[in-house]
């Protein structure tokens, strides 16, 4: 009985163009790659037993992708539909998972602030719905959404009066300007905040380096050394930060800050200094501004509306420090 022959791959010039691009693909699926790569040499005139060499593939495998090659081209490259297992849930009951997943816990008599994975499946299968499902199901399920029930967003309303006189002002000292006129080469513009109950802690066990076939290693127990608070001076047009760390915030913290910063040059013979403050108890109202104007008479201290400290440019330096785990910078 004589045997099949092989079949032949004739390729036009766009064709192997094509082809030869996907071969060599950084991103293209690997086992594409490998197809393409058969019908390359078949192109060439290999045998399918040297091909499968070539390739280190199985002989039954270069038949298939050259068969399919030169009965569909590139199109039967691909993988056929396969029936797989029989899905278990309906789209029905997929669709009342993810309602349910959308619904506030509180509207279903739940004491839950949010829905865990384990929770929406005990409720599911409480309300027979389905029978049985997974805490992993109900996550896959939701998973495969468009809707994302599971992320929120937060806001405050805005409740001062003069929000956009005071904002308009902030905004204004960031470009330089002050009651419509340009700030000078010896005026400056100083951002403060503070960071509270930061937590100091010490591992109990030095951290590891990383080394061969091994991550980096760290002790997860450590020891509390309490709780500390952080205050920072960002100088906006010059990314300069003074910190320093205090038991609490109050009026002496935050004096202690500005003295550091006031008596340092060019500060300290500038003509003046615009602070940039949010609405704290240790600097609020006009009481603050006269005690730091009376300490240092070159200082001006300028309010961000009140629930808008948002718009204080070192409470946007921390955050990107968080962001990225990077240290923040210490004068």
């Amino acid at each position: 009985m004589p045997l099949p022959r092989a079949r032949q791959i004739v390729l036009a010039a766009s064709q192997r163009h094509r082809l030869k691009k996907l071969a060599y693909s950084r991103t293209a699926p690997y086992q594409q790659v490998v197809r393409v790569r058969i019908v390359l040499d078949a192109a060439r005139g290999y045998s399918n037993a040297r091909i499968a060499v070539r390739q280190e593939v199985h002989i039954d495998t270069v038949r298939t992708w050259r068969g399919r090659y030169a009965d569909q081209g590139i199109d039967g490259l691909t993988d056929r539909p396969r029936s797989g297992r029989p899905p278990r849930f309906t789209p029905a009951q997929r669709a009342e998972v993810k309602a349910l997943a959308c619904q506030l816990p509180a509207e279903t008599g739940v004491p839950l602030s949010r829905w865990s994975s384990s929770e929406l499946a005990a409720e599911v299968t409480g309300r027979g719905i389905i029978t049985a499902i997974s805490a992993s199901t109900v996550r896959r399920i939701l998973a495969a959404a468009v809707l994302k029930p599971w992320q929120h967003q937060s806001w405050v309303f805005i409740r001062d009066p003069d929000f956009a006189i005071k904002a308009a002002r902030v905004l204004d000292l960031y470009q330089r300007v002050w009651d419509g006129h340009l700030l000078g080469d010896d005026e400056y513009v100083i951002s403060s905040d503070e960071k509270t109950s930061i937590q100091a802690r010490c591992r109990c066990h030095p951290t590891l380096p990383p080394g061969r076939a091994r991550m980096m290693r760290v002790n997860h127990e450590y020891d509390r050394g309490g709780s500390l608070a952080y205050l920072a001076a960002y100088d906006v047009h010059r990314a300069r930060v003074f910190g320093q760390c205090a038991a609490k915030t109050g009026i002496v913290p935050f004096m202690t800050l500005v003295e550091q910063v006031m008596t340092t040059e060019p500060y300290a013979s500038a003509k003046r200094v615009f602070w940039v403050v949010d609405n704290g108890s240790s600097h609020r109202g006009k009481a603050a501004c006269d005690r730091l104007a009376a300490r240092f008479p070159n200082a001006v201290m300028v309010h961000t509306p009140v629930h808008a400290s948002w718009l204080n440019q070192v409470v946007r330096h921390e955050v990107a420090c968080e962001e990225w785990n990077m240290p923040k910078e210490v004068a």
